[in-house]
């Protein structure tokens, strides 16, 4: 049994959910979320909010129970409150902007690495050295994080590159004498 998949998922005040078949579609403050629900599972509201159930006893069900009510839950969270991811710059010259709708990154190269901000995205850059990629899309956020820190991704020797938040490097001792 799935003691994820068993909790039902709150639904707060201001947000509103619809099931229409295999769909739901979740609208609250900050937007609106929709997501198709794989066929091992079946979701419902209740007073406690949504459940998700899996259909039958299969092991492909009882596997998708638990990711299931967690896709649902990041719907609820990011029209509600959003989701946010911080990186971190580190070297000398290393730097980022917004420029309009773009996000400039200078990480030394011969030229400046232009990233267009995809639509839903929110993007700023308080400090030079640092980068903060909101949202109400988990999975998009993650993704527009993780393209940013491929373009310069951090090195073993000096830690230079773009880093999570609170990620560690694990770090290489230099070439002796």
């Amino acid at each position: 049994m799935s003691r994820i998949g068993k909790k039902p998922v709150p639904v707060p005040s201001g947000v509103t959910a619809t099931i229409n078949g295999r769909m739901i579609e979740v609208k609250g403050p900050k937007g609106q979320l929709s997501l198709e629900l794989n066929d091992n599972v079946s979701a419902e509201i209740n007073e406690g909010g949504i459940s998700v159930q899996p259909v039958n006893k299969s092991q492909t069900a009882r596997a998708m129970w638990g990711m299931s009510r967690t896709l649902v839950q990041n719907l609820v969270t990011g029209v509600s409150q959003g989701f946010e991811r911080k990186l971190d710059i580190t070297g000398v010259g290393y730097r980022a902007q917004v420029q309009g709708s773009n996000l400039q990154l200078a990480l030394g190269y011969s030229h400046d690495v232009v990233y267009p901000i995809p639509a839903g995205i929110e993007i700023r850059c308080p400090k030079p050295t640092e980068i903060y990629i909101s949202g109400i899309d988990r999975q998009v956020v993650g993704q527009v994080a993780a393209n940013i820190r491929e373009y310069r991704g951090p090195e073993p020797y000096k830690g230079k590159g773009i880093r999570y938040a609170g990620e560690y490097i694990v770090r290489k001792e230099g070439k002796k004498k």
